[in-house]
């Protein structure tokens, strides 16, 4: 079993900083295409997002499974299905009470990952990620994901490890 790994902010939708709410949501250019194209090769569609806004007390817990829900049925209506989105409202130095704390989970770590490949039966050496931040792509290497996709205009490293893309309509071709 394959799995398209995606960020949210900044893959799925633009980055316009802890975004909660649908009016704040954008979807990012052919995050569409790119979905529909792991559909049709068979890739279970997982979403694997830091959510520190919550940790820090910016939004709710509640505020954010409104708007994945709704992220999600707009995806259902685009004839896409999004398996499981996993999240980590952890940060270790920032969270408010119980949120204050490290967690596996927290990119750059990969529990989010490993998660969705014992849950789903994902093997990882035939998965793609695609991040926005180096720490998206350092989550999917530690889980061993094959390609590990940066979506970046302004990264300039030549890393062998990974490959820069300057948008999604670029990652069609490693699925």
């Amino acid at each position: 079993m394959k799995g398209l790994f995606l960020d949210r902010d900044g893959v799925i939708n633009v980055d316009n900083n802890y975004v909660y709410k649908v009016s704040d949501f954008i979807f990012t250019d052919y995050i569409f295409d790119l979905c529909r194209a792991a559909k049709q090769k068979d890739y279970k569609i997982i979403v694997i997002t830091n959510q520190a806004g919550i940790g820090r007390g910016l939004y709710s817990e509640s505020d954010f499974v409104d708007l994945t829900r709704w992220m999600i049925d707009i995806f259902i209506s685009q004839e896409i299905v999004i398996e499981k989105v996993y999240f980590c409202p952890f940060h270790k130095e920032h969270g408010i009470g119980h949120y204050r704390q490290d967690s596996f989970d927290r990119k750059p770590n990969p529990g989010m990952i490993i998660k969705a490949l014992n849950e789903f039966g994902i093997s990882a050496n035939e998965s793609v990620l695609v991040g926005d931040n180096l720490s998206d792509v350092k989550a999917g290497q530690a889980a061993g994901v094959k390609t590990n996709l940066l979506l970046s205009k302004d990264d300039n490293s030549e890393d062998p490890s990974y490959v820069k893309i300057s948008d999604l309509k670029n990652s069609i071709h490693y699925l």
